[in-house]
């Protein structure tokens, strides 16, 4: 079967789709600041990738800040663990960085080791034993982190990556509507978490 001329170039233009769908198709976010040749491919190429993915039912989003992932807003209704974890994970991480008045928008610059992730967990105890989350549970959280796109591992500890700004802009519009409200900000409940959250679950 030959391939119509105009499908050819078009394909010839977009080396690494293959390895791009695998990635988006897992469930991972793609992070300029982790893999920037690819980044760099994928934006030379947006309105491509974007247009052939669409033909093949599947959203693709790219965030200016550096990110970009297969958004499925079914999902929404169904929030799993993982996501409900991952996003007390960064709400702490977030929350203890605030509090040592550290810049949230910087937060790619921040270090997070093994060790500070215990001293996280001793401000938030009761937070995160009700979610079942210990420390060691922090480290394996942020392993699942790192399969998404949201984090990166080095030889010292983690990296979040831009991906987590999905996180941050939920969290601030729950303070901002908290606030509007009159409310003190509190800890998003799963309905609050349902509404418009990132849609990310590892796809095994």
């Amino acid at each position: 079967m030959t391939i119509p001329h105009a499908l050819a170039a078009a394909l010839s233009q977009m080396p690494a789709l293959a390895e791009l769908f695998r990635l988006f198709l897992s469930g991972k976010h793609l992070n300029r600041m982790a893999e920037p040749t690819l980044w760099a491919e994928l934006e030379q190429h947006e309105a491509s990738y974007v247009g052939l993915f669409a033909a093949l039912g599947f959203e693709l989003r790219l965030d200016a800040r550096g990110f970009a992932w297969f958004h499925n807003s079914d999902a929404n209704s169904n929030i799993g663990k993982i996501s409900r974890q991952l996003a007390l994970l960064f709400m702490v991480i977030f929350d203890a960085q605030a509090n040592a008045g550290k810049a949230l928008q910087r937060f790619t610059d921040w270090l997070i080791d093994s060790a500070w992730l215990v001293e996280v967990y001793k401000q938030q105890q009761d937070l995160l034993d009700a979610e079942g989350l210990n420390p060691d549970a922090l480290v394996e959280l942020l392993g699942r982190a790192c399969n998404l796109g949201f984090a990166m591992a080095e030889p010292a500890g983690w990296r979040l990556l831009p991906a987590v700004c999905r996180y941050l802009d939920h969290f601030e519009s729950l303070a901002l509507t908290a606030k509007t409200d009159g409310d003190e900000p509190s800890v998003p409940t799963e309905d609050d978490w349902a509404a418009d959250a990132p849609d990310d679950e590892e796809n095994t």
